[in-house]
């Protein structure tokens, strides 16, 4: 989770982590992507033959696919004058101290030292395309967990990235997905052994600090039989005139008894689009949970999927958007039950003011194998003015006779009564309307460990200024 600090607030009026840093990246491929930029990519990586060959391959799958035809409109991004790859340092360190001092003082500014030292097992920050820091405590290690960023698995554990890497996601998904797995840098690899219990939550931390950069994280989560992880990640920018471009791909594998929570907080600032992939599969009695938070980004597309492959496996989707200002939040979830007995629930809340559009975009399918299986989605949004919208896009699709889907909307302004109630108790208009908000999204700031759920109630009372008046 990011880390607020009330100084921050006063670095920038309208964005709190808007902040720039003066520091020039070691290395560049300078604006646009071509083959030979792909083949330089993965030459600087020193990689294997066969990724090369993914890489190679999923390019000219991105070449051939279109630009998305439904949602937001993307003809503003010009992924011709996207920074591709940047390297902001010449090796990922271990140890906090040998972070080079720019970007250390970035991320101590957004927490992550302080973070790292109060609770979480292990952290990684990773700036523009790569990782500069990554670790483990000492007891998780010696657990067996695996954890570092997806280059370094790739050359310290090759057979288990070659075993995972493109199983769930694949380039043939959407343009963006195929871009990713051509470009790829960075991102977090995650190994949960047989019966270990991950018990304090393990965190990385992404940071895109110049305009026009690209930032194409690779994740690769593991957890194996009757093992269990909480995973939790902060996303943030600067603002600039000039657009970037975050689009991750994310595959999540929780095998028989496992369970897996994997939480996101993206709090980006407005000229960057989101456009993330990420897809998790679940065997037999299985749990992947996405607890999923944007409020940020200029654009955001993203819609976690979960593959219920085995009998009583269980997803679950907890989502938060919020948009003003303009901003466009296309989000939702994508559920497919293949084995009996599966259950998925989802519930998506949305809050958008200030000509913001929040939109849930959903697909709940119950194949035929998928006998008795059961999946609950429930949508909720607050619309705080009449130049804000929000639709909400379910389909839900039954391709046996005895599986159950149950799907509820609600799309609703600040109660009158609730506010006059508040406000005969003294509170002010603005303090009330705080209050309903914060009810609001309950439901997912109480999924939070307690040092999460206090930080994102600071970000969205931030969010809230000036929303009265």
């Amino acid at each position: 989770m990011i880390i607020i600090d009330d100084s921050i607030k006063n670095l920038n009026d309208d964005y709190q982590y808007g902040f720039k840093d003066n520091f020039n990246p070691l290395y560049s491929t300078g604006d646009g992507l071509s083959e030979d930029i792909i083949r330089e990519i993965s030459a600087h990586k020193n990689e294997p033959k066969w990724m090369l060959n993914i890489r190679l391959k999923a390019f000219k799958i991105y070449q051939k696919l279109p630009m998305p035809d439904f949602g937001p409109d993307l003809s503003d991004l010009d992924l011709n004058k996207i920074r591709y790859f940047q390297r902001a340092s010449d090796h990922v360190s271990r140890n906090w101290d040998d972070v080079p001092d720019k970007i250390k003082n970035t991320f101590e500014k957004i927490g992550v030292p302080e973070a790292e030292r109060k609770y979480l097992a292990g952290a990684e920050a990773q700036y523009e395309s790569e990782a500069v820091y990554a670790n483990i405590k000492k007891e998780f290690k010696e657990m067996g967990i695996i954890f570092s960023d997806t280059d370094t698995a790739l050359r310290e554990h090759p057979d288990l990235v070659k075993e995972h890497f493109g199983k769930l996601v694949t380039p043939q998904m959407n343009k963006f997905a195929a871009l990713n797995t051509a470009v790829w840098s960075g991102g977090v690899f995650l190994y949960i052994p047989k019966e270990v219990h991950a018990k304090i939550p393990i965190q990385a931390f992404f940071r895109i600090n110049a305009g026009r950069t690209g930032q194409f994280e690779r994740t690769l989560i593991v957890v194996d039989e009757d093992a269990s992880v909480n995973y939790v990640e902060g996303c943030t920018a600067p603002n600039y005139s000039e657009d970037s471009l975050h689009a991750a791909n994310v595959e999540v594998f929780v095998k028989k008894n496992a369970f897996c929570r994997y939480t996101t907080i993206q709090n980006w600032s407005d000229n960057v689009y989101s456009l993330e992939t990420k897809r998790a599969s679940t065997d037999e009695n299985g749990t992947m949970e996405w607890v999923d938070g944007n409020l940020g980004s200029k654009v955001t597309m993203k819609y976690p999927s979960i593959d219920l492959n085995g009998p009583h496996a269980t997803g679950t989707m907890l989502s938060i958007a919020f948009a003003s200002n303009n901003i466009y939040q296309d989000t939702g979830c994508i559920m497919r039950h293949h084995a009996p007995h599966t259950s998925s629930n989802v519930i998506s809340k949305s809050i958008c003011k200030s000509g913001g559009i929040c939109n849930y975009r959903g697909t709940i399918r119950m194949n035929k194998d998928a006998h008795y299986s059961k999946s609950h989605i429930e949508c909720d949004t607050i619309i705080m003015d009449d130049d804000s919208a929000s639709d909400t896009i379910p389909h839900n699709e039954i391709n046996n006779g005895d599986s159950e889907v149950e799907h509820e909307a609600k799309v609703s302004k600040i109660s009158e009564t609730d506010l006059y109630y508040l406000m005969s108790r003294g509170l002010s208009e603005s303090e009330a309307t705080k209050m309903i908000i914060m009810g609001f999204i309950e439901p997912f700031s109480n999924q939070l460990p307690m040092e999460y759920a206090v930080e994102l109630n600071k970000l969205i009372d931030y969010q809230m200024e000036d929303s009265v008046g």
